[in-house]
């Protein structure tokens, strides 16, 4: 049986909502709750829920979470049962959770009870020897996306691709080839 996977950018959520997005919610349990919502950590019990950016979340929300995770149970905005789940949690950010810890601005107990396997992925910029295969793994998913068929990027491309640092990552990569392949002739 396939467990799910749920990704929450907690960045894109307005503030407001990330705890009845997180936790749901009871019909009534605020204006316009018409009816029952399940929560993210509901749905993706017996799975992994991905908090990206997790370093936006909201102080008071990150104290919700952290009793939500010792408990392995939490109620939705406006109820009084306990539901129980059991998920496992992955969290990324792109700041310095211990500087924001310093600041004031990320729980210290949070952060230890999410530490459990602490993986550092080096900037873009500093492993250019996996560009290569991000960009055909690029590629491969933007002709499927896209229903194109490019199939190989030229040497003056790809030295031009890896002589830039990438301030953007990833996502700035992903985003290039996919304009590139929209302006392309094949």
């Amino acid at each position: 049986q396939e467990k799910p996977f749920i990704a929450v950018n907690c960045a894109a959520i307005q503030l407001t909502m990330l705890e009845a997005e997180l936790f749901g919610f009871e019909a009534g349990a605020f204006t316009g709750a018409e009816r029952k919502k399940f929560g993210l950590m509901e749905v993706a019990d017996g799975g992994v829920l991905f908090l990206d950016e997790i370093s936006s979340m909201p102080m008071d929300i990150q104290a919700k979470l952290l009793r939500a995770l010792e408990e392995r149970a939490f109620r939705r905005v406006g109820g009084t049962n306990l539901i129980k789940v059991d998920v496992q949690i992955l969290a990324a950010s792109n700041r310095d959770l211990r500087t924001l810890i310093h600041d004031n601005q990320f729980r210290e107990d949070l952060y230890y009870r999410l530490k459990v396997v602490d993986l550092h992925l080096p900037a873009l910029r500093d492993r250019k020897e996996d560009i290569p295969e991000l960009v055909g793994f690029f590629m491969r998913n933007h002709n499927l996306k896209m229903g194109m068929n490019v199939r190989d990027i030229s040497a003056r491309a790809m030295d031009a691709i890896l002589g830039y640092r990438w301030p953007g990552n990833i996502r700035e990569l992903s985003n290039a080839i996919e304009r590139a392949m929209l302006f392309s002739n094949g």
